[in-house]
């Protein structure tokens, strides 16, 4: 190839070294990625490149999914909101300030996208992954989730709204801070912040008719609270939830790291039961950790049960829920409302405290952490984990890697490689006494990106309990025959989209199925074409990465 005709050349061309054609300018873009000396260092990077050249960076994201994605979003995303801030650059998403009530429809039109808006990422900052209220810095979430949403599934960039609702802080370092970006002044009770939301989930549908609206990071009663108070009305789910109705009601709703849990779990339990030579509902699982996002995976993991033909109660009563206190139990004096769920009312002895004597008490096949505690679960537990069972089934789930209650080496160590193990956070394959050990990741990303395109194609109403259903067991059906032989838990992430497709099409049949479909022109297709048809909506940058934007 020879450089730029002179006939041709115009002034911006001119500024193009001349032999640029003969090179990739995808590889430049990684050399100089990796050439940055931490995972903060490597997000500004991208975030500048997302900003000079979009179509670059998706190419450069697609291409390279396993490398970036931790750098979008878990782990990187974590040091990123905490230092929003200081690394502050250019506008790059809506804030919705308390200062807007009143006035949230007219800044909300001060998007660009408008009607043709489809998917929008909110979050209030308050319980930012296990770091705490971010306030105003948790917008990185809401982008990341995004180009998750692109990446992953195929929507289209401008379709995206990242929103953060600049609702004030508790945390007194950030209102301290003389570069905090949001509101300066304590959150709202709960009557400012209903009538706030109400505001804006109204708003939001008037200027944004055709948009699905996924929660992100809210505080857990607010979580729970606003999905109960929206989940009808609106196209709106939560990514770490699953509640139906209100939590004092018996039914489940399953949600985003709910599904993705279950997905796995289907698949370890496979795993596990069968070396043991023991049915599937033999399983007993032990949840470390009871916020909002314990006690929804724990909700939605009574699915696992059900869909063995167990009855809800049944179901229920082979989960058991641990948190700081201990066991617990329905005898205990204030307990939280959304504990009261799974709370055991067949133990009768004193309070059980350690968690080794909860295990003892228990004996659970599977243990799950979403304790956000780094290294709760010691060897001394692992070790009694792997006593009890022929393949104990661990899931250390709290994000960031910092937070996370096991390291991979240690739970293969510990357990001789008998481990049946997947985190929140991504780990590197393990080599043990000659053999190659591959984690699972219960990356949200497996699910949230096909739910979302599904609802946006079936133009769904709402987002039902059966569609993220089976959107979890449509991820669990999608190992490849080498994958399976390989026990993995979960698929390769390399295949995102071509997953995403499958899980979008379960979620359309279900919302078909629910009759919450507005898109009536699917009904007719077989699921082939309709499949065809998915992954020929899901977008792509186009192939210009040879020569850069002036």
């Amino acid at each position: 190839m020879s450089a730029f005709p002179l006939s041709s050349m115009s002034s911006a061309a001119a500024r193009i070294p001349p032999y640029f054609l003969n090179t990739d300018h995808r590889q430049r873009v990684l050399t100089q990625l990796r050439g940055k000396h931490n995972g903060l260092e490597k997000y500004i990077y991208l975030n500048g490149l997302k900003e000079r050249d979009p179509n670059l960076f998706y190419e450069v994201l697609l291409g390279n999914m396993l490398e970036v994605i931790p750098i979008l979003y878990t782990p990187t995303v974590g040091d990123a909101c905490s230092n929003y801030s200081h690394i502050w650059r250019r506008p790059e998403g809506l804030y919705i300030s308390i200062e807007n009530k009143g006035h949230i429809k007219q800044v909300l039109r001060s998007w660009p996208s408008g009607q043709a808006a489809r998917i929008a990422v909110v979050t209030d900052g308050s319980r930012i992954l296990g770091l705490g209220d971010l306030g105003a810095n948790g917008l990185p979430i809401a982008i990341g989730k995004l180009d998750l949403y692109i990446g992953g599934a195929g929507i289209k960039p401008t379709t995206t709204v990242p929103i953060c609702l600049d609702l004030g802080t508790n945390t007194e370092k950030y209102l301290t801070d003389p570069l905090y970006l949001g509101v300066r002044r304590k959150r709202p009770d709960t009557e400012e912040m209903d009538e706030f939301m109400n505001e804006f989930m109204e708003a939001m549908k008037e200027v944004f008719p055709h948009l699905v609206v996924q929660f992100e990071d809210f505080s857990t009663d607010n979580a729970f609270r606003y999905l109960d108070m929206f989940r009808d009305k609106y196209r709106v789910f939560n990514d770490d939830l699953l509640s139906v109705g209100s939590i004092l009601t018996a039914f489940t709703q399953i949600q985003g790291t709910g599904s993705v849990v279950l997905s796995g779990f289907l698949n370890a339990a496979r795993l596990a039961s069968g070396a043991a030579g023991t049915p599937l509902l033999d399983q007993r699982i032990l949840f470390f950790g009871a916020g909002s996002a314990g006690i929804g995976v724990a909700k939605q993991l009574t699915s696992f049960f059900t869909l063995q033909g167990l009855s809800e109660e049944e179901a229920k009563s082979r989960i058991y829920t641990v948190d700081s206190k201990g066991l617990i139990t329905a005898d205990r004096k204030g307990l939280q409302e959304h504990k009261k769920y799974f709370a055991r009312t067949d133990y009768q002895g004193p309070p059980l405290t350690s968690l080794i004597d909860i295990i003892e008490y228990v004996k659970p096949t599977a243990l799950l952490g979403l304790s956000t505690i780094q290294n709760a679960f010691t060897e001394d537990v692992v070790r009694l984990m792997s006593n009890l069972n022929t393949r104990p089934i661990i899931f250390p789930l709290s994000n960031p890697v910092s937070l996370c209650e096991l390291e991979y080496q240690d739970a293969i160590r510990w357990t001789n490689g008998s481990v049946v193990f997947a985190s929140g956070s991504p780990y590197k394959p393990v080599e043990f006494e000659g053999t190659i050990y591959e984690p699972g990741q219960g990356n949200n990303m497996y699910i949230f990106p096909g739910i979302g395109m599904g609802a946006i194609l079936s133009k769904s109403k709402h987002i039902t309990d059966s569609m993220v259903e089976q959107a979890a067991i449509a991820l669990a059906g999608s190992l490849t025959v080498e994958e399976t032989k390989a026990e993995l838990v979960y698929p390769r992430l390399t295949r995102i989209r071509d997953i995403s497709a499958q899980i979008a099409l379960a979620v359309i049949r279900a919302a078909e199925k629910d009759n919450v479909d507005e898109n009536a022109l699917f009904r007719n297709l077989s699921d082939d074409a309709l499949l065809e048809y998915i992954k020929a909506k899901q977008w792509q940058p186009t192939n210009t990465h040879s020569i850069p934007r002036l």
